[in-house]
């Protein structure tokens, strides 16, 4: 496979058990863990969990990414599509309240073989930073029942300095509006997300401005009842990290943060406890239900 999954579009050769590319992953899967996740949002979780698959490797390079042992070090087993298949049948039958899909954008084509054809009896989560190719994401159309992007920028310099990508602010936009063409207003039952986008947003400490950037546009695109957003406080400083990204997000930055989206009308969606900010939120990756 020549590679232009994502907008990285580098035509890197990826074949079942070769690496390659900017995501440093074969074309088959490579995942760290399957389980019943708690720590998404209320309306992902239902009674038992979120059925989560965290993949390995990701298109972005943040410096501030929790999941940085298998995003960015490539930690995970190798399995095939039809073992994909047989995760995804392990969580349902756990009481999984959606398929919770964690950074699946390189594995698509695995993904899509995995899924098959039919409809799944919980919603298939596409849970992704939000760095997204439209044409790839028309591949997913009727496939995926709830968008999850990350919209982490609106401004380039932040995107450039943090995640190795200037173009992220457009390129996230354009992805998330191929989203919410798809799905259309988001739909819950029994406080359940069925259907629709929820754009999350992590505040990041020092970089106000840019949430408000990313509280506007939202605000600006979407009316009342269209999309959820979810603003999250959660940011850890990771080992290395420096500048900015070396301390946690004030109580201050996250108050003026909800008080901008209060002021811009935006009624549909969650905040975040400042206590979510702790390492024990970061998960566990050991193989478990692979």
């Amino acid at each position: 496979m020549i590679c232009n999954l994502c907008p990285r579009r580098c035509g890197a050769e990826r074949t079942p058990d070769k690496a390659a590319g900017v995501c440093a992953m074969p074309a088959w899967p490579v995942a760290a863990r399957a389980m019943l996740h708690q720590w998404e949002e209320p309306c992902l979780v239902g009674e038992r969990g979120a059925g989560a698959v965290f993949f390995s490797g990701c298109n972005l390079r943040c410096k501030f990414c929790q999941n940085g042992v298998i995003s960015q070090e490539g930690y995970g087993k190798p399995i095939t599509p039809r073992r994909l298949r047989e995760i995804f049948e392990e969580l349902v039958e756990q009481g999984a309240a959606c398929l919770d899909l964690v950074t699946p954008t390189h594995f698509t084509d695995a993904v899509l073989e995995a899924l098959g054809e039919e409809r799944w009896p919980v919603p298939v989560v596409w849970n992704c930073g939000g760095y997204e190719s439209v044409e790839t994401l028309k591949r997913l159309e009727n496939r995926v029942q709830v968008y999850l992007p990350d919209l982490k920028y609106a401004l380039t310099e932040p995107a450039k300095a943090y995640s190795g990508a200037a173009d992220y602010p457009e390129t996230a936009k354009a992805a998330i509006l191929e989203m919410f063409r798809q799905t259309g207003p988001y739909r819950m039952e029994n406080g359940q997300l069925r259907s629709g986008v929820l754009i999350r947003h992590l505040v990041l400490p020092g970089e106000l401005e840019n949430t408000k950037a990313v509280i506007d546009w939202v605000a600006e695109t979407f009316r009342p009842g269209e999309v959820l957003f979810s603003l999250m406080s959660q940011y850890t400083p990771q080992p290395g990290a420096e500048g900015k990204l070396a301390r946690k997000v004030t109580k201050a930055e996250y108050r003026a943060a909800e008080r901008y989206m209060a002021d811009c009308g935006i009624a549909d969606g969650f905040t975040q406890e400042r206590t979510s900010a702790k390492e024990e939120y970061t998960p566990d990756f050991h193989l478990q239900g692979i």
